[in-house]
């Protein structure tokens, strides 16, 4: 049992989470179709955009509606109502999510009554489905933002039907990356099962060219797939933070549902191929089965380069939680971890403490380790402790191949596993190079 610690300074400095909103918009992008709309001033969408085209290296659809210190003063309905009619003219979208921002939230706009009114004035807005997340990002952080987007998706979207045996609905969490929900989805339809994403970025930010150029985003799960989602025998949630949307489709259409924490490491692996198996009776296919027996060869081959290493952690929750469970699968000491935001995994992480603070705090408190993982805003860091480290989470700016990155299912581990083994190899070279020249 962790001990959560909270450090009381009046400001954040070297800021570690990322806002609600920009969590909420990545989770839109997931939807077909869609264009994620900030209820906030130009410098909120601009600061998002930013940090999410850097990330992924794509064009990235957000739209604004451009509030400024009048609007702000006045209320924001006009704004929206602008916006909204502008994006259905403009960039014909299938869905739009409307995330507010610090702006709007601290302002007290009522969100829910402006979309009631507006759709009473204008009948063409009655076929685009508006999903609204309230998202201020003066509290929280990504992780929240991302969970309360997929709430409100599932919240609004789907419609009852008949149970369709073979159909699955996955929630994502932003834990996993693009590329870790690629694989999964393979793993899933091996079983013989019908999966629904949501979201999927997978099909949306995963790095391909479209036939087209599109103002909206050109693939990922689409408004149809949604209404079905109530159609699902069975539903997965992906990290502990999509627990509360898979409540939502349980209450709604009394769907059962689990949750996996994490789908990185031998047992994890093993215990969700087992749930698969389980749920579809069907066997775990051949493919699987060598992937494990190759997974094991690799964890023989580097657990030597992993034991008793100090190893300090800066992530949200839940990429923080699958990230400590694999590295102590294999022998190593978290020396420090320290994430962003409240979650009821803090308590359940099987080390002494963890910090909800920023990177000032993980600084200090990284002084020792063998090895720093979080994203890139910790190179600096590392490189004033003479620290390797590891880069994971978001934003990544200084490396590519961040949305085909996968730590997931057990080619992903391996992945995860030769990445972070070479740097200690790379380090023991070091080491033994700088002995002998002192010899």
């Amino acid at each position: 049992m962790a001990i959560v610690t909270v450090p009381e300074k009046s400001v954040a400095v070297n800021p570690l989470k990322q806002s609600q909103a920009l969590g909420a918009s990545l989770a839109f992008l997931g939807l077909k179709g869609m264009i994620p709309l900030f209820h906030g001033s130009q410098g909120c969408t601009a600061f998002a955009k930013v940090v999410l085209v850097r990330h992924f290296r794509e064009a990235i659809p957000l739209a604004t509606t451009a509030m400024t210190e009048v609007t702000t003063i006045l209320g924001g309905e006009e704004n929206v109502e602008q916006a909204l009619l502008t994006l259905v003219e403009k960039a014909k979208p299938e869905i739009i999510g409307l995330c507010t921002t610090g702006l709007t939230e601290t302002r007290g706009d009522d969100i829910e009554r402006f979309l009631k009114d507006i759709r009473d004035r204008h009948r063409e807005l009655d076929h685009i489905p508006v999903i609204f997340a309230p998202t201020p990002d003066f509290k929280g952080a990504l992780q929240d933002g991302f969970a309360t987007a997929v709430e409100s998706i599932v919240k609004e979207i789907p419609q009852a039907g008949g149970i369709r045996s073979e159909q699955v609905t996955i929630l994502a969490g932003s834990a996993f990356t693009p590329g870790d929900l690629q694989e999964i989805k393979e793993i899933v339809t091996a079983f013989g099962l019908d999966p629904i994403f949501v979201p999927d970025l997978g099909a949306s930010l995963d790095g391909h060219l479209e036939d087209n150029y599109s103002p909206v985003t050109g693939s990922g799960t689409s408004v149809k797939q949604l209404r079905q989602v109530g159609c699902s025998a069975f539903t997965i949630a992906l990290g502990e933070s999509m627990r509360g949307a898979a409540k939502i489709l349980d209450e709604r259409f009394n769907i059962p549902y689990e949750v996996f924490g994490e789908l990185t490491g031998l047992e994890p692996v093993d215990e969700f191929l087992q749930a698969l198996s389980i749920l579809s009776s069907n066997p775990v296919p051949e493919k699987y089965r060598r992937q494990r027996r190759q997974l094991q060869d690799a964890m023989l081959d580097t657990h030597f380069y992993f034991g008793a290493k100090r190893v300090s952690l800066a992530l949200e929750p839940d990429l923080l939680w699958g990230t400590v469970r694999f590295l102590q699968s294999m022998g190593t000491q978290i020396h420090a971890a320290v994430t962003t935001t409240r979650s009821p995994l803090l308590e359940k992480l099987p080390i002494k403490s963890v910090t909800i603070g920023d990177l000032e705090d993980f600084e200090e408190l990284a002084v020792g380790s063998d090895l720093l993982i979080g994203n890139s805003n910790v190179a600096a860091i590392a490189k004033r402790l003479s620290i390797p480290l590891y880069r994971l989470g978001l934003p990544i700016y200084d490396r590519l191949g961040n949305g085909l990155f996968t730590k997931v299912g057990y080619r992903g581990t391996m992945e995860l596993l030769f990445g972070i083994g070479n740097l200690f190899l790379e380090a023991e070279e070091e080491h033994v190079k700088h002995f002998f020249n002192d010899v």
